[in-house]
């Protein structure tokens, strides 16, 4: 092994010893707990059906096997509770994945998935597409579609004015570069809003997150996506160790630190990007889950991310269990129940950040 390569593994292996306990326990752990979410979220709900039928279920549509389910129990656990807790694992493991991401590679603790301008593009998006394709739009993949487009064109604008700002500015200037292009983008969207009051329900609805109308449909139009990023991001993770050193240090470990920047920043934003256009805004998510695993597992991103994916999984279903069991009959929008939760624990982070 060459000298610069073992330096290189210096910061990664260093980083494994702070972990707390055995890296295979926690992830034990988190993956029982994201198997506890999803038996949750197929046995809770307004119709009971039991642990027994649910096995059933998804056997024969699974392995093809017989069930002596009525068609309803069927159709209640197959086409309605199923995919909204399989879209539920997916969009959390790619926002929590995402936040950890950006909080390493900007080495800003309080970074979320929507820190370069993802949520007012994809805002902006949605709100033109319920503008002005209003038939077309909630019955078809318009909406995702122009809120996925909404989302990458801010994070590109946004990548343009912060590499103007050149080198010395370091990551803080695509930081403020998200937020400039954030406001303008959210002008343009009240702006469209006001010009089309009667749809600002539905773009409030929107924007407040919802797996409600989740099909398998969602699904498989998100899963291409978050493989391609979560599987870059797991590839990568043992880098994001080294970039939390700074610029300077990893640049003289041989990392190309722009490039690496840019290809976690390209990869998360493209897994935040399609989890948003298929359940709306829903925040926080980036923030909790990875500082608990940090306050949990340790500090290693070796470790960070795998766990974050998992936990997020889980925490989002769980999440969604409460919005649609709280207020029944009706519904929470998942956005409010990440919230209240998100809320004051981003206000014990920014304190305990602030004191470090």
């Amino acid at each position: 092994m060459s000298t610069e390569a073992a330096k290189l593994r210096l910061p990664a292996a260093s980083a494994v010893r702070h972990a707390r306990g055995r890296p295979w326990a926690w992830a034990a752990g988190a993956a029982l707990f994201a198997v506890g979410a999803a038996a949750a979220g197929l046995l809770i709900g307004p119709v009971d059906v039991g642990f027994g039928t649910v096995i059933h279920v998804l056997s024969s549509h699974v392995l093809g096997t017989h069930t002596d389910a009525s068609a309803s129990q069927q159709a209640i656990v197959w086409e309605l509770r199923a995919p909204r807790v399989v879209l539920g694992l997916l969009v959390g493991a790619l926002l929590s994945a995402a936040g950890a991401t950006y909080q390493g590679a900007f080495r800003n603790p309080l970074a979320d998935p929507y820190l370069l301008g993802v949520a007012a593009g994809a805002g902006l998006g949605a709100t033109f597409a319920i503008a002005y394709a209003r038939g077309a739009t909630l019955d078809g993949d318009l909406l995702p579609l122009a809120a996925f487009a909404g989302g990458i064109a801010s994070v590109s604008m946004t990548y343009v004015i912060g590499r103007a700002a050149g080198r010395s500015a370091g990551p803080a200037a695509f930081v403020l570069a998200g937020v400039t292009v954030a406001s303008f983008l959210t002008a343009i969207q009240t702006f469209v809003q006001q010009r089309h009051a009667d749809t600002l329900q539905a773009v409030y609805s929107w924007i407040l997150g919802q797996l409600d109308t989740a099909g398998w449909h969602d699904v498989l139009l998100l899963l291409p996506y978050a493989a391609v990023s979560g599987a870059t991001l797991l590839l990568y993770r043992r880098s994001l160790d080294v970039l939390t050193l700074g610029d300077e240090e990893a640049a003289s470990l041989g990392v190309n630190v722009a490039r690496l920047r840019l290809v976690l920043v390209t990869a998360a934003t493209l897994g935040t990007a399609a989890a948003v256009a298929v359940s709306g805004l829903i925040g926080f998510l980036g923030v909790i889950v990875p500082h608990t695993v940090r306050l949990l597992a340790g500090g290693s991103y070796r470790l960070v991310l795998p766990l974050s994916i998992l936990v997020g999984g889980g925490f989002l279903v769980f999440c969604d269990v409460l919005a649609r069991t709280l207020m029944a009959p009706g519904e929470l929008p998942i956005g409010v129940v990440t919230a209240f939760f998100g809320a004051p624990f981003f206000a014990v982070v920014l304190r305990t950040s602030r004191r470090t």
